[in-house]
């Protein structure tokens, strides 16, 4: 039976449809209509009120991310639809399934430099999946139908709904809501060709030196148990990207590591050395290729992805699949041949054999009682702490490289970062909705002292609604990545990279979060025990050695397997003898 409402009302019927008992926002003038209709449904949604609109996007995508499910993001118009544009711009690159509703000024008012008006169209469709402006009441249910639909299936990402006072206001008459799951010209899921699979799994087949690089198209495909099973099976090693960590558990004896610019030493070195390189759901980016024109010169390159345009963009391919990675993979499964890669894999494990002994050995095992703690070693050492499938959210800089690198995972969806922007301040606000999207693991979130305080202001959020994360504040009093690019390259010219910070143990206080300085290496060990047993959220300022290093490294420009093990020494071949 059909009856009128109004477009807000819509809104919020629409959300309940599709399945929505979250959102993230902040409310103004242009959207309150949205508001005082919510007021309404409060035993259905609820609203977390971040304490900037940029919060609550980077809140959004750490809910979608760890929850596998759409992210919601309400805002008002102008300076809040502003505020949105770097989380946008971060959901778009890194594929993040959001809804962002937007309210808009009145339709009779748009073009004229009205208070609050922007042209959210305009400046988002660059860096959103899909964009639309609603001007009328009547065509609010479709068009959240549709977005939801976008956002969510295919290669994901952000979807952008600016939506006019006066279609907030206006009238509906609701009859029954119609999810989409069809629409003409998007085709989200391919069908899979025979011939390219057949190709791929004769290349597989013949190949002596294959190497599998898992992307976060893995994670999103929730292809993991498939990339494993085909590993097993052909005797294939497999490394990840930064946004592919967690697809393959640390453990495994497969997996050898992260590929990238800091990556492990056996992925990155023998990339340049393989036949045959298997991409899956990565796009090739700048820092995993090193110099393009120095990339796998021996290899060929078979690339699977739902994301056609990802093919020959960086990296020439000589086969490719195009479909979902959990089909690929599940279909190839039944066409490549067992396999025996032993001599093969073992380069890997001697390679990052002599990684362990020149890197990792200092940055897990130095023992002076009194010095500052190594980023690394508090990584680890909170990795271990965090018991069962603890998920790891990490802002930007040498917090985010040495703490993904020395963290442990154990099962899918382990890892929450930035990949593509590299977005500073997203760490804190993107915990707050992971803990959110996955309550029943632990969330501990990494951040540098410069990166924490551009979003400081969401331990308000945490503060009102109790979310249980553990902070751990990697403090160097440097913005610490773009320091140690002026250590090695730039002669030891620090411009603007020293920080005078304030104590960061007594704004968490005053938020009424636990929390305590670590200035001792001696210390650590029992202020992460009392960390993780606070049933609460809990901030670690751990002052860390400001002289630390993320190593090894490729620097910019560099072929792939010029590795850097610290300031003065380049890996070789001939450092794999003990």
């Amino acid at each position: 039976m059909s009856e009128t409402i109004t477009g807000a009302e819509a809104i919020v019927r629409a959300l309940i449809h599709e399945g929505v008992d979250r959102v993230f926002g902040y409310p103004g003038g242009a959207i309150i209509p949205f508001y005082d209709t919510l007021y309404d449904y409060s035993d259905k949604i609820t609203h977390v009120l971040t304490r900037h609109e940029q919060g609550a996007i980077h809140a959004a995508q750490g809910y979608a991310r760890a929850s596998h499910r759409t992210g919601v993001v309400v805002v008002t118009s102008g300076p809040g639809a502003a505020n949105i544009i770097t989380g946008l711009s971060d959901a778009n690159i890194d594929s993040t399934p959001l809804v962002i509703i937007i309210g808009q000024v009145n339709s009779s008012l748009l073009g004229s430099d009205a208070f609050q008006e922007t042209d959210v169209v305009g400046i988002t469709q660059p860096i959103s999946k899909w964009n639309l402006q609603i001007r009328r009441s009547e065509d609010i249910p479709a068009a959240i139908a549709r977005a939801f639909y976008i956002a969510n299936t295919g290669r994901p990402g952000p979807v952008v709904l600016d939506i006019a006072k006066d279609a907030q206001t206006g009238p509906v008459v609701w009859d029954r809501y119609r999810r989409c799951n069809f629409i003409r010209s998007y085709i989200p899921y391919p069908e899979v060709s025979d011939t390219e699979l057949h190709i791929a799994a004769s290349l597989i087949n013949a190949s002596e030196r294959p190497l599998v690089i898992s992307g976060q198209g893995v994670m999103i495909a929730g292809a993991e148990q498939e990339l494993a099973a085909l590993a097993e099976k052909a005797d294939l090693p497999v490394a990840s990207t930064l946004m592919g960590l967690s697809t393959m558990p640390s453990d495994h004896p497969l997996y050898k590591g992260m590929v990238g610019m800091h990556g492990n030493i056996g992925p990155n070195f023998n990339t340049n050395r393989a036949d045959l390189i298997i991409a899956v759901g990565m796009r090739f980016d700048d820092r995993v290729t090193g110099e393009v024109s120095k990339y796998a010169p021996q290899a060929k390159v078979l690339h699977i992805d739902i994301d056609k345009a990802e093919f020959d963009k960086n990296i020439k391919t000589y086969a490719r699949v195009h479909g979902d990675a959990r089909e690929v993979l599940h279909r190839l499964y039944g066409l490549v041949r067992e396999a025996k890669h032993t001599d093969w894999l073992r380069t890997f494990d001697v390679a990052n054999d002599v990684e362990r002994r020149r890197v990792m050995d200092r940055e897990l095992n130095t023992t002076d009682p009194e010095g500052r703690c190594h980023m690394g070693e508090v990584a680890r050492k909170v990795s271990i702490a965090a018991g069962i499938d603890p998920i790891l959210v990490t802002d930007v800089g040498l917090n985010q490289m040495l703490s993904s690198r020395y963290f442990r995972y154990t099962a899918p969806r382990s890892i929450i970062t930035t990949g593509g922007l590299g977005t500073m301040g997203f760490g804190l606000p993107a915990a707050i909705g992971a803990k959110m999207g996955a309550p029943a693991r632990t969330v501990c979130v990494f951040a540098g002292d410069g990166g924490i305080q551009m979003t400081i202001q969401e331990l308000g959020t945490i503060m009102q609604y109790g979310v249980n994360v553990k902070i751990i504040v990697l403090n160097n009093d440097y913005l610490g990545n773009v320091r140690q690019w002026q250590a090695l390259f730039y002669d030891n010219r620090y411009s603007q990279t020293p920080m005078v910070n304030p104590d960061f143990v007594m704004i968490a206080r005053a938020y009424g979060i636990e929390a305590e300085d670590v200035e001792r290496r001696a210390d650590l060990n029992g202020a992460i025990e009392r960390m993780m047993a606070t049933d609460g959220p809990y901030l670690l300022n751990v002052m860390v050695d400001e002289q630390d290093m993320v190593f090894p490294m490729t620097p910019n420009g560099c072929a792939v397997d010029y590795i850097m093990l610290n300031t003065d020494e380049v890996y070789s071949p001939d450092m794999n003898e003990p």
